[in-house]
C-alpha cells in the first residue's frame, strides 16, 4: 500500500511515518508537507535512504500538486495543520486556509479518486469541561472556542459531509494532547522541557491548574493505524490518554524528573479564552479495535526528557 501523509515533517506526523514503515515493511509513504515553521525534515533524517518514503514540499490546498500526487497512493491520511492556539488568536487566517481550505482539497482529490481517508482532529472542537463533566465522547456536540479549534471543527464536518454526501470511505479520530519526541519547542512539554535545560524559567499560564489529558505520541499513532486498518468507515473515534493533568503538575513533574526547585516557575498572564479542562473517554476505540494507551504518563515523561536531552542540536536551532 502507498500512503499520502500530509503535515509528515509535523510533531505527530513524522512520528507516524516512521511508526507505518516499522510496521509494515511492503509499505510506501509520500509526506507532503508545506514545512512551516513546525515542519521540520530533521524529524526525518533517518529515513533519508530509505526507498520507501519520499518528500515533497508544497501545499495541501494546491489543486494541481494534490491532483497529481493522489493518482500515485491508495490512501490519504491528513495531520496537515496548523495547530498553536496562541498563533492562532494573534491572525487566524492561515489556520483557515490550511485547516479548511486545504482539508476540502483532499478530500476533493480523495472524492475524484476513490481513495480511503483518514483525518486527524482534536479535543479542541468540543470546547470545555467543568470540574465534574464526564470526559468528552464520540457524542458530545461541537463548541470550538478558538480560531484553531472552529477551523478544525470545520473541517471534521466537511469530512463527514463527504462520506454522508458522495460515500467517501473516510474516518475522524479526535485525540488529547500529545507529548513525546520531535514536538516543537512552543508546545507545553517541548518549550518546559528545553527552557529547564538552558536554565530557564518555565512559563505557566495563569494559576496553571488547567487540566490536559495527556498521551504519549507513539500511544496515538498505535491507535490511528488501528482505525486506518480496521475502523468502521463513516465513525469519528476519539483518543485518549487517561491521564488528566493540570500544568502545574506537569512542570512540578519534570522539575523533580530534573532535580530542579519550584522557583523555576514563572507565573505569566492567561492567554484568551484559555479552556479550563480537557479529557477523553476512549471507551469506543477500546471495545472495537482493543486499543489503550500502553505509556503511563512517569515512563513517558523521562523517556521525552531523555530524547530532549540526546537532541540539543535539534531543538537549539528551532529557539533562535
Amino acid at each position: 500500500m502507498k500512503l499520502l501523509v500530509t503535515g509528515g515533517a509535523g510533531f505527530i506526523g513524522s512520528n507516524f511515518i516512521r511508526h507505518i514503515l516499522n510496521q509494515y515493511p511492503d509499505y510506501e509513504v509520500v509526506n507532503l508537507d508545506l514545512l512551516t515553521y513546525a515542519g521540520n525534515l530533521d524529524n526525518l533524517r533517518d529515513l533519508d535512504q530509505d526507498k520507501r518514503y519520499s518528500f515533497v514540499q508544497g501545499d495541501i490546498a494546491d489543486d494541481d500538486l494534490v491532483g497529481r500526487l493522489v493518482k500515485e497512493v491508495d490512501a490519504i491520511i491528513n495531520f496537515a495543520a496548523e495547530t498553536h492556539v496562541d498563533r492562532s488568536i494573534q491572525d487566524s487566517h492561515d489556520f483557515i486556509h490550511t485547516n479548511v481550505v486545504g482539508t476540502h482539497c483532499l478530500l476533493e482529490a480523495a472524492r475524484l479518486n476513490n481513495l480511503r481517508f483518514h483525518h486527524i482532529s482534536t479535543d479542541e472542537v468540543y470546547g470545555q469541561l467543568g470540574p465534574s463533566d464526564p470526559p468528552f465522547n464520540e457524542n458530545t456536540p461541537y463548541q470550538p472556542r478558538s480560531p484553531y479549534s472552529a477551523s478544525k471543527a470545520s473541517s471534521d464536518h466537511l469530512v463527514l459531509s463527504y462520506f454522508h454526501t458522495y460515500g467517501l470511505p473516510a474516518t475522524i479520530s479526535n485525540c488529547s494532547n500529545n507529548y513525546g519526541p520531535f514536538q516543537y519547542p512552543e508546545k507545553l512539554h517541548g518549550l518546559f522541557i528545553t527552557n529547564l535545560l538552558e536554565n530557564k524559567k518555565v512559563p505557566l499560564y495563569g494559576d496553571g491548574l488547567n487540566i490536559r489529558d495527556w498521551l504519549y505520541v507513539e500511544d496515538h499513532c498505535q491507535a490511528i493505524d488501528l482505525i486506518f486498518h480496521k475502523g468502521k468507515i463513516g465513525e469519528n473515534y476519539c483518543i485518549g490518554g487517561d491521564c488528566e493533568k493540570t500544568n502545574l503538575q506537569i512542570a512540578r513533574q519534570m522539575l523533580e524528573i530534573l532535580g530542579l526547585k519550584e522557583d523555576m516557575i514563572e507565573y505569566v498572564p492567561d492567554r484568551l479564552g484559555h479552556d479550563r479542562r480537557y479529557a477523553m473517554n476512549y471507551n469506543k476505540i477500546k471495545n472495537e479495535l482493543s486499543w489503550e494507551p500502553k505509556t503511563d504518563f512517569i515512563t513517558g515523561m523521562k523517556k521525552t526528557i531523555e530524547w530532549y536531552k540526546n537532541n540539543i542540536a535539534w531543538w537549539k536551532k528551532l529557539k533562535k
